[in-house]
């Protein structure tokens, strides 16, 4: 009997997805082109009740506690919406959090609101992906992907609590301690997507919002960028619906599109919730986004795969810098990564791809030295860039490929695969460099 290849067994697997998407989408009209992912219709539906409030606070119809109710009332509703029944889910660790803050002191503060977040966390995901869910309703998914971004605010305010940034001023009443916190865990602009906006940063703009100017024509510049984004994203789809499979080599194309449906669509993602946020009136300090116009530019055509690492997702990035990186004694970078596919669930592509990511991150920073040095003139450096970036587009790939499935038989097939031999090749050169440097100190 004929036993396929793994690299047939990996592209039939990909061409499966692309096939039941398609199915999937074969009766949307053209306006169904927005709506692609599951929490894109509530993001949609947001941007009014968004310039509703900005509109309300310019024209001074809302007082101070007012604003954060009517952020708070519309973040439970969003998830109300959004989640159904599964909003509980949400609910329970922001209320658990915002009593641990106002019940402990700020000192161990930081320890117990991390532990109730991550732990409650990991049920939710083990508790869910246990069970058997209707892969057409979206509500778990969503409401899983709101706690996430649930325990990146939670923990950012404990931290800025515990390292002095942010005074909670208990004297006020319980009533006006709570309901800033409470609104700032749940706030409807950013329940379902980011970017990390710092409490700091949140009270100033609800305090200061009716002075802002409108954000209208910022945030239409972004909705337009979406756009742009899912319309090269759907020509993409359609452009591989017709690939019948690849064997060997052949199939590093294969996987660098794959992998380039899964960026633009983060990249859609980011670029309508920065877009959501500033209708509502909350504007980012420059750099502080998810994604910029010089951001796509960097992921796009660095060729270091450190830089694209750092750009990638960069609040998040921040986040897991402030929260493991900074704070972890030894193999920072390791535990960082490490922590990272455990925030995402621990599913088995997302513990080998993450891990996958730290060694060739640690290759990155050790390989490119010793390669620049050598290359001198501008040719040279040309062929250098050019090849380097070839090789971390392609790794890029097989990263995201990896930390995007949920089952163990795609990472075993993508690891047996010939995808697997610029990874491979990359950690045997992280190894002979850590060798050499070994022996160097040691003489």
């Amino acid at each position: 009997m004929y036993k396929e290849e793994p690299e047939q067994l990996l592209a039939q697997s990909f061409l499966q997805a692309s096939e039941a998407v398609e199915e999937a989408r074969g009766s949307m009209c053209w306006a169904d082109l927005l709506v692609l992912l599951p929490a894109a219709p509530y993001r949609l539906a947001a941007f009014p009740f968004a310039a509703l409030f900005h509109h309300l606070c310019a024209s001074g119809r809302l007082s101070l506690a007012a604003r954060y109710m009517f952020l708070l009332t519309g973040g439970c509703l969003f998830a109300g919406t959004a989640m159904g029944s599964y909003a509980v889910l949400l609910l329970i660790p922001a209320a658990g959090s915002v009593l641990v803050l106002l019940s402990v002191s700020p000192a161990c503060a930081h320890t117990r609101v991390f532990a109730l977040q991550m732990s409650w966390q990991t049920l939710c995901h083990l508790g869910l992906s246990s069970q058997e869910l209707d892969p057409q309703d979206a509500r778990p998914a969503i409401a899983l992907s709101a706690i996430m971004l649930l325990t990146q605010k939670a923990t950012s305010l404990v931290l800025d609590i515990h390292e002095g940034v942010v005074r909670l001023q208990l004297g006020q009443g319980l009533l006006q301690c709570a309901l800033p916190l409470c609104s700032y865990l749940l706030f409807f602009p950013v329940l379902l997507g980011g970017p990390l906006c710092s409490f700091s940063r949140f009270r100033a703009q609800a305090e200061s919002s009716g002075a802002l100017p409108c954000p209208l024509r910022a945030a239409g510049q972004r909705c337009l960028c979406a756009l742009a984004l899912q319309g090269l994203r759907v020509g993409l789809v359609g452009g591989l619906a017709g690939r019948q499979g690849c064997t060997g080599l052949g199939c590093l194309p294969c996987l660098w599109a794959r992998a380039l449906l899964l960026r633009l669509a983060y990249y859609w993602h980011w670029v309508l919730d920065e877009a959501l946020l500033e209708v509502a009136g909350f504007r980012l300090e420059a750099g502080q986004g998810d994604l910029s116009v010089r951001d796509l530019w960097t992921l796009e055509t660095t060729h270091r795969l450190a830089i694209f690492t750092r750009t990638w997702n960069k609040s998040t990035s921040r986040w897991l810098r402030r929260l493991v990186f900074q704070r972890c004694l030894a193999q920072p970078l390791l535990a960082t990564f490490a922590f990272s596919a455990w925030w995402h669930g621990l599913w088995p592509g997302q513990v080998f791809g993450f891990l996958c990511w730290a060694v060739m991150v640690e290759a990155d920073y050790r390989i490119h030295p010793f390669l620049s040095a050598w290359a001198t003139s501008q040719g040279v450096k040309l062929l250098y860039r050019g090849t380097t970036w070839v090789f971390m587009q392609l790794i890029v790939a097989y990263i995201l490929v990896a930390v995007e499935t949920e089952s163990f038989s795609l990472p075993y097939l993508l690891w047996t695969s010939c995808n697997s031999i610029l990874p491979l090749s990359r950690g045997f050169a992280l190894l002979l460099l850590l060798l050499l440097a070994k022996k160097l100190k040691q003489n």
